[in-house]
């Protein structure tokens, strides 16, 4: 008898004991996701600010304002959708390149640039734009410079898009858009790529390019000197940088609201 009755205590220890260990993980699981969201949602709340009280006054800072625009959108549908940190914390990057075109916008205008932003090591890692260029390709005449302008009015913060590097810039067209809402790049995109940055400096080759490398990680790996087993490399498999499309939670944005300016590739294959 006295065997039956420590045998029940036990089982009643235990199965207390793990219900109290369940509840106050997910207690746990649940601060964390209501501190990202925090976290998250001041950065939207700042973006929306932003977006709400500045007007474009040329082409340039009327196309940053509109990108800056669709991603307050999007962060705010993707942060109601939220589930977990993970979750959240997307919507926060969304939010940040909301603010960065902000940002480009202020900069176009000869405004204060304002605050300093949260660096990402996508971004940084993508490289810049460092001197203006014209190349045709396929007939078509592309332009890159580290400035706005009447023939580069799209600004792109830097980061990757589907698992490929994109230096920030700004651009006569959007051509990482087919891109950022296909979710793969076309054939053509690497005689793009290399024509467009052969030769800058901090901007990966084409070959490193279409590996997914960034500047300089081919050249490490070929002499060992990256290890790419350590995790600090990804191979392209998640977009770090930039804002995809494809992590809408269910719809929250889909690339459809991106204003192309007319944007049709000319006779460009991608």
């Amino acid at each position: 008898m006295g065997t039956a009755i420590l045998l029940i205590v036990l089982v009643v220890v235990i199965v207390g004991g793990g219900l109290y260990l369940s509840r106050k993980q997910a207690a746990t699981r649940q601060s964390q996701l209501d501190d990202a969201k925090a976290d998250a949602r001041r950065l939207v709340e700042r973006l929306g600010g932003q977006v709400l009280s500045i007007t474009g006054t040329d082409t340039a800072s009327q196309q940053a304002m509109a990108d800056a625009s669709e991603r307050y959108n999007a962060a705010g549908s993707q942060l109601e959708q939220a589930k977990t940190v993970e979750q959240a914390r997307l919507v926060k990057e969304t939010a940040v390149e909301g603010l960065y075109y902000v940002r480009a916008a202020r900069v176009a205008m000869g405004m204060d640039p304002g605050p300093a932003l949260p660096d990402e090591a996508e971004r940084e890692r993508a490289g810049k734009v460092t001197e203006h260029r014209e190349v045709d390709v396929e007939g078509q005449r592309y332009a890159a410079s580290p400035d706005p302008g009447q023939d580069t009015p799209y600004y792109y913060p830097g980061g990757r898009v589907a698992g490929r590097p994109v230096p920030q810039g700004w651009y006569s067209e959007p051509w990482w858009k087919p891109a950022l809402v296909a979710g793969a790049w076309g054939l053509g995109s690497m005689f793009l790529f290399s024509a467009m940055f052969s030769g800058m400096g901090g901007i990966a080759s084409a070959s490193a390019w279409e590996s997914g490398y960034d500047a300089g990680q081919a050249d490490a790996l070929d002499t060992g000197g990256m290890d790419g087993a350590d995790g600090g490399f990804d191979g392209g498999g998640f977009d770090g940088g930039g804002f995809d499309g494809s992590q809408d939670f269910g719809g929250g944005f889909d690339g459809g609201g991106f204003d192309g300016g007319g944007f049709d590739g000319g006779g460009f294959d991608f």
